[in-house]
C-alpha cells in the first residue's frame, strides 16, 4: 500500500512513522508512506497556500490551486488503477474498525490533512473522495487524525500482524477486547482468573467471550446491537444487566 500525506507540517507526522510497528512495516515493504509538503506546489515567493475567507471572518482557508496540484502529481506518479483522495476534516464520517478495514483494501490513499478554517469548499466537491473525523473535537490540524488513520490501516495489511492477534482485538467482530492478565499470578493480593492458569482452552474461550460481551455491556453498549449472540449469551447479558453487575471482573459462571 502507498500513502501519501498532504500537509504544510510534515515535520509533525515525520516522526510517527519512524518508531515501533510501523517502521518495521515500511521496512518490509507493507506499506510505502510519503510526507508531501504542500508548499512545494506553491508558486509565489512566499509559497502561500493560506488565504483570507470571502465574505469575511476569523481565520484563514487552505487555497485550491496547491491542493489541487499537488493531488494531480500524486495520481499521475501513481502505479495503482485508482487513488482514494480522503480530507481529515470535523465535518467527516467518524472513523472506526469497519473503515479502517475497508481503507485496508486500497492501493493507495491520499491523505490530505486539513488546517486552519479548512480548505476552499471547492476541494471538497471537486476533489476529495471521502471526509474522516477522528472524533467529535477539534485539532489544530489534520495531521494527527491522519497519522491514527495510517496506524489503524497499516496494521491491518496481510503481514503486519499474525493472523489470530487481528481477529482477536476490540472491535474486530463489534465488541471490547477481554482483558489480558501475564505473570507474577498474584500481584499486591490481586489474583489472575484462575481459568486461565487451568489450561483448558475451551473454558478459557467461554470466559474471555463473556468478558468482552460484559466489557461491553459496561462500557459501549451501543455496539451490542448489531452482534450475532447465542441464546446463551443473550441470557448472560439479560442476567448482568438484571443484576447490575460491573464490579468482580470474574463472568466465569
Amino acid at each position: 500500500m502507498r500513502i501519501d500525506l498532504v500537509t504544510i507540517f510534515p515535520g509533525i507526522l515525520d516522526g510517527p512513522f519512524r518508531e515501533s510497528m510501523i517502521r518495521r512495516a515500511v521496512e518490509k515493504g507493507l506499506i510505502r508512506v510519503n510526507l508531501v509538503d504542500l508548499r512545494e506546489f506553491t508558486h509565489d515567493r512566499h509559497r502561500q497556500v493560506d488565504d483570507a475567507p470571502y465574505g469575511g471572518g476569523t481565520g484563514m482557508v487552505l487555497k485550491p490551486e496547491p491542493v489541487f496540484e499537488a493531488v494531480r502529481h500524486l495520481k499521475a506518479c501513481s502505479e495503482a488503477e485508482k487513488q482514494l483522495v480522503i480530507l481529515t476534516s470535523p465535518a467527516g464520517q467518524t472513523f472506526n474498525q469497519a473503515m479502517a478495514q475497508k481503507l485496508a483494501a486500497e492501493k493507495h490513499l491520499i491523505i490530505i490533512c486539513g488546517r486552519y478554517e479548512g480548505v476552499d469548499e471547492r476541494v471538497r466537491e471537486s476533489l476529495v473522495d471521502r471526509e474522516i473525523s477522528i472524533g467529535d473535537y477539534v485539532l489544530t490540524g489534520g495531521e494527527l487524525p491522519a497519522a491514527v488513520i495510517v496506524d489503524a490501516v497499516a496494521r491491518l495489511l496481510p503481514g503486519f500482524l499474525a493472523e489470530e492477534a487481528a481477529q482477536n482485538e476490540s472491535f474486530t467482530e463489534g465488541l471490547l477486547e477481554h482483558p489480558h492478565y501475564t505473570r507474577p499470578p498474584v500481584f499486591e493480593g490481586m489474583a489472575v482468573p484462575p481459568v486461565l492458569l487451568s489450561g483448558n482452552h475451551g473454558e478459557i474461550d467461554r470466559w474471555r467471550r463473556r468478558m468482552s460481551l460484559k466489557y461491553t455491556l459496561e462500557r459501549r453498549p451501543d455496539l451490542l446491537k448489531g452482534i450475532a449472540l447465542t441464546e446463551e449469551e443473550r441470557a448472560y447479558l439479560e442476567e448482568l444487566s438484571k443484576k447490575g453487575d460491573s464490579g468482580s471482573g470474574n463472568p466465569g459462571r
